[in-house]
């Protein structure tokens, strides 16, 4: 790591990820590679590697940055309201995911190989965001649903988290998967993030 104040390492980490970000709007995770990061920041590529190893650890902290986001989102939720039924929390939950579409796009990627191309430092500071983002939604359940048993409220985290991994590319469908669909004579039901994400919490909240 180059010698400098915390506040300059942060702020280079973060210009990385942001063009990481920038990047991933109109390519691939496999289209982008370390050079293009660093043709997108204002130092050089080799500079990137005082920070990060591997590509698949810049998306990891991307990910890491987008559970930071819904977490606050998250807070909000439970800061503004002092009580909720089923269908006001799935409504104020679909949106905030609503809101993390990259959030969503980076958990439908190859997860198993971000995490494994990662120093065990990198992961760490990982998995403490994603305990925060269970301990939150655990937290909205405990605040909005105290009638709740602990092992109802275990269910439904572990059934929630897991769905997530799966909004994405089902709702975010290809001119080319559409025309395949129609093709294969397939009946695909088409839904938005929203409408995925508020049926699925009702269901889990037996609403």
């Amino acid at each position: 790591m180059p010698k400098g104040s915390e506040e300059l390492t942060a702020a280079r980490k973060e210009e990385i990820i942001s063009a990481c970000a920038e990047l991933y709007k109109t390519m691939s995770f496999k289209e982008i590679t370390i050079k293009e990061i660093g043709n997108a920041t204002t130092f050089t590529r080799t500079s990137i590697y005082n920070y990060f190893q591997t590509k698949e650890e810049i998306f990891l902290a991307l990910l890491q940055r987008e559970y930071e986001l819904w977490v606050q989102s998250l807070k909000r939720i439970q800061s503004g309201y002092e009580s909720m039924n089923g269908e006001e929390f799935a409504d104020a939950l679909a949106h905030s995911l609503e809101e993390r579409q990259n959030l969503l796009k980076i958990m439908s990627m190859n997860h198993y190989d971000m995490e494994d191309n990662s120093r065990l430092e990198r992961l760490t500071e990982f998995k403490i965001v994603y305990g925060k983002a269970l301990a939150e939604v655990r937290n909205c359940l405990d605040k909005f649903f105290p009638e709740m048993t602990d092992q109802d409220k275990q269910d439904f985290i572990f059934s929630f988290f897991p769905f997530m991994f799966g909004i994405y590319p089902y709702t975010m469908v290809t001119e080319k998967q559409r025309e395949a669909m129609t093709k294969a004579k397939v009946n695909y039901v088409y839904m938005t993030v929203y409408e995925i994400t508020y049926a699925e919490v009702k269901k889990l909240l037996g609403v």
